[in-house]
């Protein structure tokens, strides 16, 4: 298995090889994973040269940190801004430029700001190459389900997510595999309200990057020392691999 800093293509061509597991009752044991700076850094290598990005809230923002030098990728955030760069240094914030999520960036040479509504026509008008999302559930098809929990105190509005989702040219989810309790995030089907149908091409965990293909979800590359069977027994669907 490899690590985070090694490439991989996204070719799969394998089924499932083993059935879905019992649930766990817990959170499992801890074990070999990706920090957070790992997955954003995982994601921003399969970010092609010339690529126009958004990423989402959460997450997702920690890209714009680790693209690879030398890659001209232009980043757009759904509020309005296009041409972003990394996080400001401490100190050096500017509020009145923020991304979607409310958070200070910065705007390299050539970028802009404009009103929302021009943004969401970037959105939906298929201009997007890829959009970076996070996620409560995947389905085995691509479903994503990204907005609502059902619980009381959850965000009661989809945002943009929606818009993302199906806009962009391809989508890729950044999230934990597991729930805090254990319970598998890449699932057979969603069981909360849905973002996107069959939205979603490549999820990226702090266990995996996974692909989701005709054959079903399969295995493109794992955390150094994980294996195969444990990362099977943390996922709600038969995985096949790449």
């Amino acid at each position: 298995m490899s690590t985070p800093q090694d490439s991989r293509s996204g070719a799969a061509a394998a089924g499932s090889e083993s059935s879905v597991p019992a649930r766990p009752a817990s959170r499992p044991a801890a074990g070999p994973r990706w920090s957070r700076e790992q997955m954003a850094r995982r994601v921003a290598q399969d970010i092609p040269d010339g690529a126009v990005v958004n990423l989402g809230i959460g997450l997702p923002t920690l890209v714009a940190n680790h693209l690879p030098e030398g890659r001209e990728v232009v980043l757009h955030s759904e509020n309005g801004v296009i041409g972003m760069g990394p996080a400001p240094a401490p100190g050096e914030e500017d509020y009145d430029l923020i991304n979607a999520g409310k958070q200070p960036v910065t705007l390299l040479p050539g970028g802009c700001y404009f009103h929302h509504a021009d943004s969401f026509a970037m959105m939906r008008g298929g201009h997007l190459d890829v959009c970076v999302l996070g996620a409560f559930q995947v389905a085995a098809n691509g479903d994503l389900a990204n907005w609502h929990t059902g619980a009381k105190d959850a965000i009661p509005a989809v945002g943009g997510a929606m818009d993302l989702a199906i806009g962009a040219k391809k989508t890729f989810i950044m999230m934990e595999h597991t729930t805090k309790a254990g319970e598998p995030k890449i699932v057979e089907r969603c069981t909360y309200p849905l973002t996107g149908v069959g939205c979603v091409s490549r999820i990226y965990t702090d266990l995996a990057v996974l692909d989701i293909t005709p054959e079903g979800v399969v295995v493109v590359e794992s955390v150094e020392g994980l294996a195969f069977d444990d990362l099977q027994a943390r996922t709600g669907v038969p995985l096949g691999r790449a």
